[in-house]
């Protein structure tokens, strides 16, 4: 694969992370050498203060290298950079007060008339995130291995997406993580976010790559195909720290070389 790109973009849970776990120690410093080289964007349905508990309690960048990353909350409907020495918005597009209570209740609704409304649950089912309102459906904290075997094959997800959907028809339903759905405007999703990424950068999606778990037909990060962007897909954080260290290698390969080219 090319080391050409200017941008690389990357999914969160389960890509960089375990499922709202901190970045391992392996994967931030993998992550602090690539920031070292070239622009990084995370892209989530989470909200600003995941990205922060998820990635930056964990990463150990200097600011000159922080410089170099774009978080990108609630699938690029927030857009957030490391400016004058603190975190700060280039844009939020938050959904109106009225889409927001309309998704909360029929999220409700639904997921009691399906018996999928648990009793037990490690933090609220439903959250209004501003740009985007996520049912979760043992909770934000809930353990990575209860979440598993909450819905194995995804049907609760789907049966669920598909009894919302048609209720909200103005707004966008799809599936989250492992046992969520989210809702935004309509057309929403991680392509959006890296469309509007290229937009907001100047790159254009051909000098970017995109990293994720879930790029099969389906998946949360099968969207920004449409774009045509360059993806390399991993089965977990392991996955992508393999894979990033291998791209840094050969990044700093081709830096060493260059000179001696040039001179040919």
């Amino acid at each position: 694969m090319s080391t050409n790109y200017k941008l690389v973009a990357f999914d969160l849970d389960d890509t960089l992370a375990p499922s709202k776990s901190p970045l391992p120690d392996r994967m931030a410093n993998a992550l602090d050498a690539l920031l070292h080289l070239t622009q990084v964007c995370v892209i989530s349905g989470g909200q600003f203060a995941q990205f922060d508990a998820q990635v930056l309690a964990n990463l150990k960048a200097e600011p000159s290298a922080l410089a170099n990353l774009h978080l990108m909350p609630t699938c690029g409907t927030r857009y957030v950079v490391f400016t004058d020495g603190a975190w700060r918005d280039v844009y939020a597009r938050d959904l109106s007060a009225k889409e927001r209570s309309d998704a909360l209740a029929v999220l409700k609704e639904e997921a009691r008339r399906l018996g999928l409304w648990e009793s037990e649950t490690w933090g609220p089912i439903l959250e209004d995130r501003g740009s985007q309102i996520t049912f979760s459906a043992l909770g934000q904290s809930a353990p990575v291995e209860a979440k598993k075997a909450w819905d194995p094959d995804r049907s609760k997800k789907e049966a669920l997406r598909a009894a919302v959907a048609p209720r909200l028809p103005d707004l966008e339903v799809r599936s989250g993580g492992s046992t969520s759905i989210d809702i935004t405007r309509r057309g929403i999703d991680k392509a959006y976010g890296i469309d509007e990424l290229s937009k907001q950068t100047g790159i254009a999606i051909p000098d970017m790559l995109f990293v994720g778990d879930r790029l099969d037909e389906g998946g949360n990060d099968y969207p920004v195909k449409r774009l045509g962007i360059d993806t390399h897909a991993v089965t977990g954080w392991e996955d992508t720290a393999a894979f990033v260290e291998d791209y840094v290698r050969r990044c700093e390969q081709r830096e060493d070389n260059e000179p001696s080219e040039s001179e040919h």
